[in-house]
């Protein structure tokens, strides 16, 4: 089982894939660390969550790697720098001035991607998905995107059809719903922060500023094919919050 916690040699076919990491973020939900740092360098095991994904995305040849920076920028470049990347090529996407969410961030970050395949995860995320799998169904399905989900409970969710292709979104709390596509059944999955994405659909982004990628695959839902990708079995952990690190501990003991 493949474990966020240590590195492995590789000899995966996937080599030549991008990578996205998204360390931009405030940091609200996980204060008072935040206050002075950044969630990205919040540690478990002795490692920070930005080190973790670095090294998660190596294990499926995933080494040149975009980070994206907004809160104490200069402390996540400076770690990057002291460690050399943890062993990747590391690109700083400058969020400084503005923090552009998920959305934005890609958007601004399109020009630093070379290659075809990207795989974007959020930093607060742990999680012993398989990538290889994820990775060759996209290839396989060709959609523009490829979303990583679960049955977990939530109050949001992305809508599928009985092909997995993205229909909408649902809001469990408020009640609100948004549908990009009908279909007979609508069948919730929680979102786990991850996706691989195809070079083409950076030129299919028309929002500007600052957006949400929900809102970009909802737009796009109605007329491209993205995918859902279940991953019910896998350990998987959201560090939001500071609670978050002793559970994550426990999920991934060493």
């Amino acid at each position: 089982m493949n474990n966020p916690q240590s590195t492995t040699s590789s000899n995966s076919p996937f080599r030549g894939l991008g990578g996205m990491i998204f360390a931009a973020g405030l940091g609200t939900r996980f204060k008072p660390w935040t206050d002075k740092h950044p969630k990205a360098l919040a540690e478990v095991h002795g490692k920070s969550l930005l080190q973790h994904n670095v090294e998660y995305l190596q294990q499926y040849g995933i080494t040149n790697v975009v980070v994206n920076v907004h809160h104490f920028a200069g402390q996540i470049v400076e770690a990057i720098e002291k460690n050399k990347g943890w062993g990747s090529t590391i690109t700083i996407s400058d969020e400084t001035d503005e923090v552009l969410e998920t959305g934005g961030g890609i958007k601004k970050a399109a020009h630093l991607f070379t290659a075809d395949t990207i795989v974007i995860i959020n930093v607060d995320i742990l999680t012993d998905l398989d990538l290889g799998k994820l990775i060759a169904w996209h290839q396989q399905e060709n959609p523009v995107s490829t979303l990583a989900v679960t049955n977990r409970t939530t109050s949001r969710y992305f809508l599928f059809n009985d092909a997995n292709t993205l229909c909408g979104w649902r809001n469990t709390k408020t009640g609100e719903e948004k549908i990009a596509r009908t279909t007979a059944t609508y069948i919730p999955k929680a979102f786990s922060g991850i996706h691989v994405i195809s070079k083409q659909l950076l030129s299919l982004i028309k929002r500007e500023g600052k957006f949400s990628m929900v809102d970009v695959y909802l737009d796009l839902a109605k007329t491209y094919t993205i995918k859902g990708f279940d991953h019910s079995g896998s350990r998987f952990i959201d560090v939001g919050k500071p609670d978050s690190v002793a559970q994550a501990e426990l999920l991934f003991s060493k």
